[in-house]
């Protein structure tokens, strides 16, 4: 038997065919291979029959597919007889959570019955909580969780998403003594309300990356003081969004922590200052902050400036090549570049956004899956346009992977512009999220045959209100839930 192979097996995304020479596989040859294990990769519906055939005495590595809460109310628990595997064997666990979060969400609930569960892994080295999809998963939250309760002392690599800042510095206040990696998304950057923040050196970190996609307010408060103790890091990344009085710029960087880094080999960033245009520290050029990033010795940069009226701006800089999946608030000022990283967008602005320009969306992000805008100026007077199924622009869009889209702050105009199909192709476009009457106004109530391809794959709508289903809706979209 091969070493390699029985030492990592990997049951991720089969097809039905291979499913079935699977059945074999897992009754006569995976009972004889199993103390050979070290490394499994597995769908969250394969855990029984694939972890239940031995004991696999080596395993340390897991990776669940598909994973959510209801794998571990079923085999994450103290009665489950997988508990002597995952409780004191794995030491790296990597899990692509599917739980979707939203305002319905329970955290208390989400947190007690699933982080809980996770953090009594006595044995863990490395922790990775992913997304599976284009949804966040919930977060974690140290509110809801008793004292007692925090993650193995053994921990030298986080993966997480958290809440609060709050929570970030929880889980950065001395317990974890080995962490030597600690990549951390959270939803809200605010000042920490009832935590106090350690002033010691993280001496042990070597990479850190924080990703916050919420504007903040705290910047000064918050990040700086937590990236200033980190003398020892040798990789950041970093994905903010701040209001604050001025652009931040290299020299910023540079002196407000870059500085104290003496060990750091590499800085991956984006960052977008937003604030209102009252002085001439509003009014510098894209050019203006390049220069200032002259001195950074840790890669090249990029910057453009929107000023999207005489009242606010926002200046947006980022490390060459761009590797993040998320942009917000851009506008129709975005420059001719392609960031084929891009999956989740918000579009912005309080001019018209012509046709011309969701062309040169489309071409910008190749690869975009949800798209939010948010417009209340009309694209056309003629009112007449709106009931045309003619494209006056003789070019269609398409948006090739999009899933999501979202409509509900943008004018009916807009609608139009996405659903007609003389205008653009939709092909995978599942969740919509748009005001019901100007659904309605926009299919001339579900009978206009010109919106019919783009609306045939919705799964899912999200309006504004609470809307009975009629027989029309369900007939129009045929794949609607």
């Amino acid at each position: 038997e091969d070493g390699m192979f029985t030492n990592i097996l990997n049951f991720g995304r089969t097809s039905s065919i291979i499913d079935k020479k699977l059945d074999r596989f897992y009754t006569t040859i995976l009972p004889r291979i199993h103390y050979s294990v070290k490394n499994l990769i597995l769908e969250a519906t394969s855990i029984e029959r694939i972890l239940l055939v031995g004991d696999y005495p080596n395993l340390a590595f897991l990776e669940i597919l598909n994973f959510g809460q209801e794998i571990v109310n079923r085999y994450f628990t103290d009665n489950s007889a997988l508990q002597h595997i995952l409780k004191y064997q794995i030491t790296e666990l990597v899990l692509h959570n599917h739980d979707k979060y939203s305002t319905k969400t329970s955290l208390k609930t989400y947190i007690t019955h699933v982080y809980a569960h996770i953090m009594l892994f006595q044995n863990l080295k490395q922790l990775t909580i992913v997304a599976s999809s284009i949804n966040e998963y919930p977060p974690l939250s140290f509110t809801n969780l008793p004292s007692t309760i925090y993650f193995s002392s053994t921990l030298t690599v986080l993966c997480i998403c958290v809440f609060g800042f709050d929570d970030c510095l929880l889980l950065l206040d001395g317990r974890l003594k080995q962490l030597t990696t600690f990549i951390i998304q959270v939803h809200n950057i605010y000042k920490a309300s009832f935590i106090r923040s350690s002033m010691d050196e993280l001496k042990s970190l070597k990479c850190f990356s924080l990703i916050s996609y919420n504007m903040t307010y705290d910047y000064e408060y918050l990040v700086l003081p937590l990236l200033r103790r980190m003398t020892r890091l040798e990789k950041l990344t970093l994905c903010l969004r701040i209001w604050r009085d001025s652009f931040i710029d290299g020299t910023h960087l540079s002196n407000e922590f870059l500085d104290h880094m003496c060990e750091l080999r590499t800085i991956t960033f984006y960052i977008s200052t937003e604030g209102m245009a009252r002085d001439s520290v509003y009014r510098k050029s894209s050019d203006d902050i390049q220069k200032a990033f002259t001195n950074i010795k840790y890669g090249p940069t990029a910057c453009f400036i929107d000023h999207f009226h005489k009242f606010e701006a926002i200046c947006h800089v980022y490390s060459l090549p761009f590797t993040f999946t998320r942009l917000e608030k851009i506008t129709t000022h975005f420059p001719n570049i392609v960031l084929d990283t891009v999956t989740h967008f918000l579009l912005f602005d309080i001019t018209l956004m012509k046709h011309e320009f969701f062309m040169r969306i489309s071409r910008a992000f190749p690869m975009l899956m949800r798209l939010t805008t948010v417009n209340t100026m009309i694209q056309s007077w003629n009112r007449n346009e709106l009931k045309s199924d003619k494209n006056p622009f003789n070019s269609i869009i398409e948006f090739s992977h999009l899933i999501s889209l979202d409509l509900r702050r943008a004018n009916t105009d807009y609608v139009v512009q996405f659903l007609l199909e003389t205008r653009t192709y939709l092909p995978c476009l599942t969740e919509f999220k748009v005001n019901y009457n100007d659904l309605v106004f926009v299919t001339a109530r579900f009978a206009r045959d010109a919106t019919r391809r783009n609306c045939f794959n919705v799964k899912q709508f999200i309006f504004e209100k609470q809307i009975y289903y009629s027989k029309d809706i369900y007939q129009y979209f045929p794949s609607l839930l």
